[in-house]
């Protein structure tokens, strides 16, 4: 079964048993092990996957990580895990202790649903500050389970992984560079770039200015960029869409495509009810479908799973859900976009209908 597929199912798995799950000891044995388990390693093999390793510090006995990974009787991983409740990144400091004293190149902090992948880019044998890759099982992401898949058991390469891991590490502190500039941009991209097409001196008035011109360009020149992304695979989902319900007998041929516009407006909130849905299934499951009527939302891109609909094209905006279970929903005026956040466990509901 394909990687991404296994790791799918297992974020389902976390969303139905978390609320259940009330320690520490229980998210290793409910979503960590699984996880390991997708890596292609016997979790029962204690030769394999060695659980409680002894990692002594100095003079501190006894000190133990949740679970060393073994290949080819080489540890090549170390584990440790935390409650699904707590963040991630807050215990980097105790992976570090006990990677510095492992053999393995490489530790994985984790709650279950984040696994944060570390190694020893900048010293030899000391765990760097922050993780080269992040596998997140709400938001998975194609690149990262490339990489991931050289950690798993048959096709594990050490030198893959370093590979990737330098280049991750550098890319990721260039997006987090630019993301800086686009929030504020500092003196050093402003004069870069106006510097191209004003040929006259940047006194200290016009540097502020042309900052927060440069803010507002570098905004909108994104904006415009995802629009135009999303706009583009509404327009293939859109055909998907159409070559089902021409088999189906469901829809009108003669509906003239030409009247279809979507809006700036259609497109904000599609992204709200999706950041909503995100909660409940991977991004992936999330389709859209725009109509002369209604702009829809659907569940793996089905026109018989509506999620909900956008009504914007009256002078009153409404939201149309189907948490009732009913082919006909309900129809909620919006004053503004922001309320559509109110419905939240309306939409939940839905998809916890449509996904039984």
């Amino acid at each position: 079964m394909d990687l991404k597929l296994k790791l799918e199912q297992l974020h389902q798995r976390v969303v139905g048993l978390k609320d259940q799950i009330n320690t520490e000891e229980a998210t290793k044995n409910a979503f960590v092990m699984p996880f390991i388990q997708i890596l292609g390693y016997d979790i029962f093999n204690p030769t394999e996957v060695i659980p409680e390793h002894i990692c002594d510090i100095g003079t501190k006995k006894g000190e133990k990580v949740d679970y060393v990974i073994r290949n080819n009787n080489e540890p090549i991983l170390i584990f440790e895990c935390k409650h699904w409740k707590e963040n991630a990144d807050a215990h980097n400091s105790q992976l570090h202790r006990y990677y510095h004293v492992s053999k393995a190149r490489f530790g994985v902090l984790t709650n279950g649903t984040i696994y944060n992948f570390y190694a020893d880019l900048e010293k030899p044998n000391i765990m760097d500050e922050k993780p080269f890759l992040t596998i997140d099982l709400e938001n998975l992401k194609d690149n990262s389970i490339k990489i991931l898949e050289s950690f798993t058991k048959n096709q594990y390469s050490l030198e893959s992984i370093l590979d990737s891991a330098e280049g991750l590490k550098y890319i990721k502190a260039i997006r987090n560079e630019f993301e800086k500039e686009i929030d504020n941009p500092s003196d050093e991209i402003v004069k870069l770039l106006v510097n191209r097409f004003f040929d006259k001196p940047l006194t200290a008035n016009r540097m502020i200015a042309f900052k927060e011109y440069a803010k507002k360009a570098l905004t909108i020149s994104i904006n415009e960029s995802i629009s135009y992304r999303l706009k583009s695979a509404l327009s293939i989902n859109e055909k998907i869409e159409k070559q089902e319900d021409i088999k189906t007998n469901t829809v009108d041929e003669n509906q003239d495509e030409s009247k279809i516009i979507t809006t700036e407006e259609e497109l904000e909130a599609f992204q709200i009810v999706k950041a909503i849905l995100r909660e409940k299934i991977p991004a992936n499951r999330i389709a859209a479908r725009d109509t002369q009527s209604y702009f829809g939302v659907l569940l793996d891109n089905n026109n018989r799973k509506p999620i909900c609909r956008l009504h914007f094209n009256t002078a009153n905006k409404y939201l149309e859900t189907f948490q009732n279970g009913k082919d006909t929903g309900e129809k909620k005026q919006l004053k503004s976009l922001d309320e559509i956040y109110d419905y939240r466990s309306q939409l939940h509901q839905t998809v916890d209908k449509l996904l039984i």
